[in-house]
């Protein structure tokens, strides 16, 4: 809801626009690094290599293939063609058909050429915004800047580069003066504002935004500076990976690791988030319940000068890339860390820290009571299917789940909603243990590999852990995983799914591979892995949830209904196909599933809030297509005057709340009594749960699902409640 109200307060191309110069371009200048070309032919062989023989279905590496690498690569140097000039690209179209040659002979040269360009135009580059920002904007001019980057042509020479730069520099001040000007105003109202500070007049702001700008650039460009040739390569091999089909792609050893934490949802380290500021590493944030949060030392805002392992000499870290400072400060669990931190008064401190394992929180599945009608439910949610490959005692997915729906049978609810809204996916496994919960026994899923077997996963528990009235809840970001589980209790007429139109459409397994392993004795370090496709998966009816997804039994309208978001809309996506059915048996215990479907569907029908939904949705669509913008301060000011009216339409959107009120199980209330962090992140769930239209309408069908003879004696209890009181 959050993303929605800043969506909400201004065009959001204008962000765009402001997140370009502070997003791509940090994104882009490496810092110069040794480099062994040898290293860098061996991993493009490897590349080639393994998904040839590992792919579901390779595509051909040829000509075809070369001008996919060729695009996709260039549009990832310089998404916003800010950089590379039409001479450039003149350059570079030579080599357009001949990079599935270069994969084979494993040359460089392309790389090599297209890496000393970028260089050689970033270092330019700086140039051009010092220069437009060193003196003030004529917001009075008649000028108009067009952020449809896709179609919009390479400048033809520098000082038609330049104009570029300095067009998109003006429309990023503009829109911030526009704010500050806003603010400016909002003071002039307030007597109490005046007493405390004089309101700035239109010089100091439009100062202040060029100031601001320049500060903002200047500490991206020197971020960014930690990035190396390296870091550049992996750019070049992703954009070869990712020709084969939109999953597969080439993990450097760092992001490997992130890979391995965010399916385990854990790490040994300090439990600490850092964040690069300038020449000093920061610490962002302190992971509840970690060994830095445990010791009460470390805070939000420290700068970290020194690290030493144990007893060893500290190593200053100040200008230090922030991976290799990660590097230093993680480490396995037991050992000793000590950080000398520069705190927020001046002072500095040296912080001693026993490495334990840590926990990332927020991975992890959480559930929710909320009641209605003398009914209780509840609400479980799961923002990914995680597990530890490699320790199998530890917290997974399956066996979560399976501890919140006995917490909540515990609690005495009468419906269960599992929400995997935005969940990506994740373990096959543990889809099935979690599907498993509802169904007696029985296919979950059938996976078919490139050499054509077909393979069927089963749970083959005869238990239920969960017999009553089911909701599963899916959006245009449930993807992989979460769509199997979606279609396997869809398919067996288990519960109903209720969600955007259809889901992201992501029917392919991927498995990860380490590259190390095909080389003995190498001495050029890490080489990384290779994420590759190596199945697709299907539904237990014999369709691939490939680029169809898993429709909704009750399709919801959002902000991203018109949107081109999914699988579908990716130009190299594997096609949808079908295979023969497995063998299962529809659930037969819920005897008014069809009944429920057609109450909400009349529901949404007749839904107010829902068709202005559907209406704001369309809007956004439009909106999207808009992308020229006066740098006019007054046609400015008037365009987004007309969206703001026009937004005010919208405003009950973003102000929903439901008649709900959702709270923590006993177990949890307990554990936020000594954890004030866990208790502001469930706090705020609950909110936004509060606020929630969607999670409303699913515990209206949990209503919908109860039988007549509950919904009788519910009505009996409120009753009896009402004469006793």
């Amino acid at each position: 809801m959050n993303n929605v109200i800043q969506f909400m307060k201004r065009n959001y191309k204008i962000l765009l626009v402001i997140i370009t110069l502070s997003v791509a371009l940090w994104s882009f200048i490496p810092k110069e690094k040794a480099s062994d070309p040898e290293k860098d032919k061996l991993l493009i062989e490897l590349l080639a290599f393994v998904i040839e023989k590992g792919h579901y279905n390779p595509a051909a590496i040829d000509d075809a293939f070369s001008k996919g690498v060729y695009k996709d690569y260039l549009n990832a140097l310089d998404p916003s063609k800010r950089f590379f000039l039409q001479s450039d690209i003149d350059e570079f179209t030579k080599y357009e058909t001949k990079i599935d040659d270069f994969i084979r002979e494993k040359d460089l040269t392309f790389f090599d050429l297209t890496y000393a360009r970028l260089m050689k135009r970033m270092d330019e580059s700086k140039s051009y915004y010092k220069e437009a920002l060193a003196n003030p904007f004529d917001y009075k001019k008649d000028e108009n800047f067009n952020t449809d980057y896709e179609t919009m042509p390479y400048s033809k020479n520098v000082q038609e580069l330049k104009e570029r730069w300095r067009l998109q520099l003006k429309l990023s001040a503009l829109s911030s003066l526009v704010e500050k000007q806003k603010l400016e105003e909002d003071k002039l109202k307030n007597k109490e504002a005046i007493k405390k500070s004089e309101p700035k007049t239109f010089q100091q702001l439009e100062k202040e935004t060029r100031e601001s700008t320049l500060n903002s650039l200047n500490d991206n460009f020197n971020f960014i500076a930690d990035l190396n040739r390296e870091d550049w390569f992996s750019v070049y091999v992703n954009a070869i990976a990712s020709r084969f089909d939109p999953h597969t792609s080439y993990m450097a050893p760092s992001e490997k690791e992130r890979f391995d934490v965010s399916m385990s949802g854990k790490l040994e380290g300090i439990g600490a988030r850092l964040q690069k500021k300038g020449d000093f590493t920061e610490i962002s944030e302190l992971i509840s319940g970690g060994p830095a949060w445990r010791g009460k030392q470390l805070e939000s805002g420290d700068m970290v000068l020194k690290v030493a392992q144990g007893d060893a000499e500290p190593v200053d870290v100040v200008g230090m890339r922030l991976d290799d400072v990660v590097k230093k400060i993680k480490g396995p669990k037991g050992t000793e860390v000590r950080l000398t931190v520069k705190k927020t008064d001046g002072t500095i401190k040296v912080i001693t820290i026993i490495r334990d394992e840590v926990e990332i929180e927020e991975t992890y599945v959480k559930s929710s009571i909320v009641e209605k009608d003398g009914f209780k439910y509840g609400v479980i949610y799961l923002p990914k299917f995680y597990i530890n490959f490699e320790d199998i005692n530890s917290r997974d997915a399956g066996k979560d789940v399976a501890i919140e729906v006995e917490r909540l049978k515990n609690e005495g609810v009468q419906g269960i909603v599992m929400d995997v809204r935005d969940n990506g996916g994740g373990s096959l496994k543990t889809v099935v243990d979690i599907a498993g919960l509802f169904i007696e026994q029985g296919p979950i899923v059938q996976i078919k590999s490139a050499a054509g077997k077909k393979e069927v996963l089963y749970d083959r528990d005869i238990k239920v852990q969960w017999d009553g009235p089911l909701v599963v809840m899916i959006n245009e970001f449930s993807a992989s995983a979460s769509e199997i589980l979606a279609a396997a209790i869809q398919d067996y007429k288990r519960g109903v799914i209720i969600g955007s139109k259809q889901s992201y459409g992501k029917g392919t397994v991927q498995n990860v591979i380490d590259l190390n392993q095909f080389v003995r004795g190498s001495t050029y370090g890490d080489l990384g892995a290779l994420k590759t496709t190596t199945q697709k998966f299907y539904r237990i009816n014999g369709g691939s949830t490939q680029l169809e997804g898993v429709k909704s039994d009750i399709a919801i309208p959002d902000k991203y209904s018109y949107l081109k978001m999914g699988e579908r809309d990716i130009d190299n996506a594997m096609p949808w196909d079908k295979i023969d059915p497995a063998d299962f048996k529809i659930w037969d215990k819920q005897n008014n599933f069809d009944l429920a479907i057609a109450e909400s569907k009349t529901r949404m029908k007749n839904n107010a809030q829902m068709k202005l939904i559907d209406e704001n949705a369309k809007w956004l669509d439009e909106r999207n297509k808009e992308n020229v913008y006066s740098l006019n301060i007054d046609k400015f000011k008037a365009e987004q005057k007309l969206l703001e009216d026009k937004n005010k339409k919208y405003k009950s959107i973003v102000d929903y709340k439901n008649a709900f009120e959702f709270k923590s199980l006993p177990y949890e209330i307990e554990s936020m009594n000594n954890d004030s962090v866990l208790k502001e992140k469930r706090d705020r769930w609950h909110e936004s749960l509060s606020k929630d239209i969607y999670i409303e309408e699913a515990i209206h069908i949990l209503n919908d699902l109860q039988s007549e003879n509950k919904k009788g004696l519910s009505s009996k209890v409120k009753k009896d409640k009402l004469v006793k009181s």
